[in-house]
């Protein structure tokens, strides 16, 4: 290690919500990190717009679900529907409600509801918890050049760019979650596989008055256009008349003049009005995964390392939960509570998950508005409404899925994970839209609202949980803590045996990950076993090959 360089324990490349949501995990649990940001990340683009039910769950761990809401430019009873019409202000085609699952109302499923927010005001309150890490440090207006790692560290040479000066940070890990276009994917050596730019895209962020004073009769979070001169998507941002705008460009096309632009969002408004353009961006989209997330002490996360078409809101909170996963073990194995077996665990769990959720990505990318134009739509005839119906139909059946996603933000599990004990029962079926709780090692912890109105959630540690849901689970839960003890595993023992749900977890003991995923679930344990599995240890020799759940079980 370099006696001249800088020191921290992590050194995270990009403090977008990927980078933020690690340092938040690290910084919580007391790691040292340093956060270095290339860009100033300022503007009107919006990047991602849901933060997901998935991602309000962390969001409430970390203090900040309520922060986040605040911050919220839309009010806090606007509907989360979608519409469906010919423009603007013309025929409704079709409508699908409380997208997301954004309604604000309690919901025995999650405790927190989906936000419809700017990513730029997430990554605010997100800095704001930063400040509030006194671990956690932050270098911005700094580009990372590239890193040299040994069996016990890496360092990492960075440029300040105001400057031009070089600086060195040695830490113990590197983490890129610089994005798309990752420098650290490219020093690692890494590939992206799949495929590239089915299509460009003009995305423009406007401010149109008019729509201040007099917005559309029915609120939404989305209005995808269906005609022939402009199909598109407007999205109102804020309550200033800003939105955004996003058509699909011809092929072959790869500009478009302002004057165009302003002509055709009119033309999907329905009527001439004043725009003024605020951003611009173009983008394709993609279908690629990385041919590996580690190097040694390198990892990578969120975009870095996988990339899909932005519709049914995953981007941005595939990439939180990158950051959660990653970070609650790092900090594990940095304060010598795991092992590497954590750490490989990381790409293991996740890259089922990355392949699943880009899987349904590309699926509703397969139907875009340009897809549901019909002659005739707007024709007061019996040819008119029967384009009408059929475009209905058209859009219910392909477009639900990508509004209706829960059984993928909250269902995905992890399979095969070297850190979770199989129980020998069946995995839940793959859902797309419904979403069934399941209490199976691997899946979510099953969500449930208590006596006294808190979230089962809110009781589970920075640690592992361990749940003791009946009376005959008691023998085993102490021989549990006393091996966790034994390990210095801090387990945070929650007696639930009044709050009735046995049921919802068919087993009398489970234990919970810092995640909230099941680690264990069952009545009897090998205790000591079970802690060592569960924190990553390198697996003890045995005379005999066995299923873990045989392992675990008995004395």
């Amino acid at each position: 290690m370099n006696s001249q360089a800088e020191r921290t324990q992590v050194l995270v490349v990009g403090a977008g919500p990927v980078g933020l949501s690690l340092a938040i995990e690290l910084g919580l649990r007391g790691v040292a990190v340093t956060l270095v940001e290339q860009r100033s990340r300022t503007g009107a683009q919006p990047r991602a717009k849901t933060t997901n039910v998935r991602s309000m769950q962390h969001l409430r761990r970390w203090g900040v679900a309520d922060a986040l809401r605040a911050a919220a430019p839309l009010p806090h009873d606007y509907p989360t529907d979608i519409v469906f019409s010919t423009t603007l202000f013309g025929r409704t085609l079709a409508v699908i409600e409380n997208a997301f699952e954004g309604a604000k109302r309690r919901d025995p499923r999650f405790p927190e509801p989906a936000q419809w927010v700017p990513q730029y005001t997430v990554e605010k309150v997100l800095h704001e918890r930063i400040a509030q890490l006194p671990s956690v440090h932050v270098i911005a207006g700094a580009a990372f050049e590239s890193f040299i790692q040994s069996t016990h560290a890496v360092t990492a040479t960075i440029r300040e760019l105001a400057s031009g000066a070089p600086r060195t940070i040695a830490a113990q890990y590197l983490v890129g979650a610089d994005g798309a276009r990752s420098r650290v994917r490219e020093v690692m050596g890494a590939r992206m596989t799949g495929d590239h730019a089915f299509a460009l895209n003009y995305n423009l962020i406007v401010r149109i008055p008019e729509l201040e004073q007099h917005p559309p009769s029915r609120r939404a979070i989305m209005y995808w256009t269906v005609n022939p001169e402009a199909p598109g998507v407007l999205s109102p941002l804020d309550g200033g008349g800003v939105w955004a705008f996003g058509i699909l460009l011809p092929p072959g096309t790869n500009e478009i003049s302002d004057q165009e632009l302003v002509g055709r969002l009119c033309a999907t408004i329905g009527r001439p009005m004043q725009v003024e353009i605020l951003e611009r961006d173009i983008w394709a989209a993609h279908r690629l995964i990385a041919d590996r997330y580690r190097d040694q002490r390198v990892f990578l996360a969120g975009d870095a390392c996988h990339l899909h078409p932005p519709y049914g809101g995953f981007g941005m909170n595939l990439g939180v939960a990158d950051g959660v996963d990653l970070g609650w073990k790092l900090a594990a194995v940095l304060q010598g509570l795991g092992g590497d077996l954590l750490l490989a665990s990381y790409e293991e769990e996740r890259r089922a998950v990355h392949q699943r959720t880009i899987a349904a990505a590309i699926e509703n990318y397969r139907t875009l508005s340009d897809h549901l134009v019909r002659d005739a739509l707007n024709d007061d005839t019996p040819d008119g409404e029967r384009a009408r119906e059929e475009v209905r139909a058209a859009i219910l059946a392909a477009k639900t899925r990508e509004f209706k996603s829960l059984g993928v933000v909250l269902g995905s599990h992890y399979e095969n994970s070297p850190v979770i004990v199989a129980d020998g029962t069946p995995s839940p079926p793959a859902q797309h839209a419904e979403f069934e709780p399941c209490a199976r090692p691997g899946c979510l912890a099953p969500h449930a609202w208590l006596d006294d109105g808190s979230s089962l959630y809110d009781h589970f540690g920075l640690s592992l949980s361990l749940l003791v849901l009946a009376e005959s689970g008691l023998p085993t839960a102490r021989a549990i803590a006393d091996a966790a003890q034994a390990a210095r595993v801090p387990l945070k023992v929650l007696d639930l045996r009044s709050a009735g749900l046995g049921q919802l977890y068919e087993a009398p003991l489970a234990l919970i990950r810092p995640d909230q995923h099941v680690a264990w679930r069952g009545a009897d344990a090998n205790a000591a076993a079970l802690i060592h599995m569960v924190r990553g240890a390198e697996a003890k020799t045995t005379t005999r090959r066995t299923a873990p759940w045989e392992t675990l079980t008995g004395t």
